[in-house]
This record gives structure tokens, sequence and C-alpha cells, in this order.
């Protein structure tokens, strides 16, 4: 007599979600001729730590400002107080958590960017960072990885990294308004340089000879 076989539920064993998947904490970087090097990310380069982005004056102090997110429904306020103290010592925190714009308060004195609104409409908010990408960037800084590193990396390499496209405008319009003497220049393209800069990084003298011979100039 043939007995039958009993099926057994078998557990799921296919991998975790990223979104339950748990990082181990990394050292946090090192500055190596004025780059910031993340072991674990090599080409993520950025050049401004997050004390020097809000400490060189950015997005007319209204970063940290108390929001309502509509991506995790909930409300913020202060998320920068997490961060060592000694971030912001010395700025002001009008220059912080303002409600209001104030371009005064930015580095090169424009106003750039879009609202938080018109990003979460993009969906280019995620729940783990409703302030976005700054916010990312300070944990990702102090060592804490997520599931949405690989796309934020992606995403600042587009922009400000050796091939990103405002990194090269800026070169284009250095090039094109001025001579290799004004790469520097505050003049030249200060919206361009303020979007860099909220991005975590400042054209070098070093990225700005490498685009130039590259593009033969």
């Amino acid at each position: 007599m043939k007995t039958k076989k009993i099926r057994r539920n078998k557990k799921n064993t296919t991998k975790k979600n990223n979104d339950t998947k748990k990082y181990k904490k990394m050292s946090k970087p090192k500055k190596v001729n004025g780059e910031i090097v993340f072991k674990d990310f090599p080409t993520f380069r950025p050049n401004l730590t997050p004390r020097e982005m809000f400490q060189l004056g950015s997005f007319g102090g209204t970063y940290w400002r108390p929001i309502r997110s509509s991506v995790t429904k909930k409300e913020y306020k202060n998320p920068h107080k997490k961060y060592p103290k000694s971030w912001w010592k010395g700025i002001p925190e009008e220059n912080l958590s303002s409600p209001d714009c104030d371009i005064s308060k930015n580095k090169y004195g424009v106003r750039v960017g879009t609202s938080l609104d018109f990003w979460e409409g993009k969906g280019w908010i995620k729940p783990s960072h409703p302030y976005g990408w700054v916010q990312w960037y300070c944990d990702f800084y102090m060592g804490e990885r997520s599931p949405d590193d690989e796309r934020q990396i992606k995403r600042w390499e587009a922009l400000a990294g050796p091939r990103g496209r405002f990194m090269r405008f800026l070169v284009t319009q250095i090039l094109k308004k001025g001579d290799k003497s004004d790469w520097d220049n505050p003049e030249i393209s200060p919206k361009i340089r303020q979007v860099l800069q909220h991005w975590g990084y400042k054209l070098t003298k070093k990225d700005f000879d490498y685009e130039v011979k590259r593009r033969g100039k």
C-alpha cells in the first residue's frame, strides 16, 4: 500500500527585500588630496563635508526647516540635531532651519533648485530620507548604509562627478566667458556653482585642468 507523501510548506528562503536588509556601519571617510574617500564606494568623491556645505552657505538657510512629508505622512523637526554638534559649531541656527529662504545666506547669493514638493512628486524622495539627498549624504558620511546608496551615488556622479553634467557645464561656461585663470571666478555661473555646492562639490583647479585637457583645449 502506497503512503501519501505529506507536502510541507517550505519556508521562504528567498533573500530579504533590500528595504529590510541590515547594513554594517562603516568608518567615517577621510579627505585625501582634497577629496572625501569612501572605501566601499570609491567612485563617490565629493570634496565638501556636510559641515563645509552649510558653513559656506546653502539652501537659503532652510534645509533643516520643519516639514511634513507627503512620502511618510509624518512631521519632522530639527533632524540635524542627531549629527555631531561640531558640525554646526559657529553656524547660526537661522542658516540651518529657517522657514523662509534668504538667498543672501547662500555662498553665491543666488536662488537655485526646486521645492521639496516637486522632488516628492518626481519620486526622488525615499522614506528613509524625507529631506532628500543632503540628509542621505549626512547619514552616509557618518558611516550609515542603506538600500538607497547606489541610487543616490549615481545621481551625484551624473551631476557633480568627473563626467557630471553640471561640472562639465561649469567648465564650458568658464572657457566661454573668461579664460583658464577664471576657473574660480564666482561671477561666472554662480547658480551652477551653488547647485554643485548643494551636492557636496566645489570645482577645483585640478578638476578644471583635467577636464580642459580631456577636451584637448
